[in-house]
């Protein structure tokens, strides 16, 4: 367990750890769980590799019922998933989908998670799955949106995260994969969510105040759209983010860039509230929320992904201790 003033995190299974927090100790939920089949984290007990989605699923379901026990009843949770196809690729591609470098190649790092997860780097779940033909798109984010909605969660909206940099797939029948879902999900049909934390810039900024002649209004035209009043510099933030994955020397594939994280955290919380992340993986969302004055707590099965947060947040120490 790693323990300091602003960040606490515990190695173990996200649900038996999750059963030990207090009910409403956090305020929002900032988390990507394991993509259903397609890695072998080389953890015993791991999420992601049952023989059906539904199945995963019902293991997801499960765990984010106790995380919305810890969540406050106006709290949020952020979820972000990826989809994967009814097929076993060739090779031990990993897909971009899931993080990188940013340039097409991954940094890998010795240990026996990152073995594991390189040489079992393909979809590792039974495909002859009853409603899934071969090539079929599973629709596992919706699955498990769904399914969290009938357990008792709100959910609220779809933000696509667009990936300005996918890596190349080796397909030639289909789009290659450049998105995943951000689901906002409530416990409560009233919550808290500053709006104005995460405006973006608007696309007629600039636009000035008309004036009065020969009293008509003096209206002005841009891009084909004509105003009469005065337009604001921002605007609510979009459902499509788009967002490129970071450059990282660390070894957890499946990083969430620290721009988005950013969004979900400024959007879901007040400084000096507390931020969870049941997977927490190598630690982005408790890297984000210490910097941006929030507590966290990170959750994490894989010992050598804790050893990995652990550097990331004596790194930020020491960039904070020399400004």
């Amino acid at each position: 367990m790693i323990n300091d003033h602003d960040v606490r995190i515990v190695q173990g299974d996200a649900l038996e750890r999750l059963r030990e927090m207090p009910d409403e100790s956090v305020q929002c939920i900032v988390t990507s769980p394991p993509f259903w089949g397609l890695r072998d984290y080389g953890c015993e007990g791991q999420i992601g590799l049952e023989d059906t989605p539904d199945e995963w699923c019902a293991r997801l379901v499960a765990v984010f019922r106790e995380a919305r026990r810890v969540l406050r009843s106006d709290g949020v949770m952020w979820l972000e998933c990826g989809d994967t196809y009814n097929a076993t690729p060739a090779g031990n591609t990993i897909p971009r989908a899931e993080g990188g470098n940013g340039a097409g190649r991954f940094r890998i790092s010795s240990g026996p998670a990152q073995t594991a997860h390189i040489e079992n780097g393909r979809n590792r779940a039974p495909r002859n799955l009853a409603g899934l033909k071969p090539k079929d798109l599973v629709g596992a984010p919706w699955m498990l949106a769904f399914a969290l909605r009938a357990d008792g969660w709100y959910l609220r909206s779809d933000t696509i995260w667009a990936r300005p940099n996918p890596m190349p797939e080796s397909v030639t029948d289909r789009p290659t994969k450049a998105h995943s879902y951000v689901f906002l999900m409530t416990k409560s049909a009233r919550y808290f969510y500053d709006s104005d934390a995460i405006r973006e810039a608007s696309l007629f900024a600039g636009v000035t105040a008309t004036s009065r002649k020969d009293g008509h209004d003096e209206s002005t035209v841009r891009g084909g759209v004509r105003f009469t009043g005065e337009v604001p510099a921002a605007r609510n933030a979009r459902s499509v983010w788009s967002i490129s994955t970071e450059p990282t020397s660390f070894a957890h594939f499946a990083t969430f860039p620290q721009a988005l994280v950013e969004k979900c955290v400024k959007a879901g919380s007040r400084e000096g509230d507390t931020i969870l992340d049941p997977f927490m993986g190598s630690g982005t969302t408790a890297l984000v929320a210490r910097r941006l004055g929030r507590h966290a707590v990170g959750i994490e099965l894989n010992s050598e992904y804790i050893a990995i947060a652990a550097k990331r947040l004596q790194q930020l120490t020491l960039l904070e201790a020399h400004r």
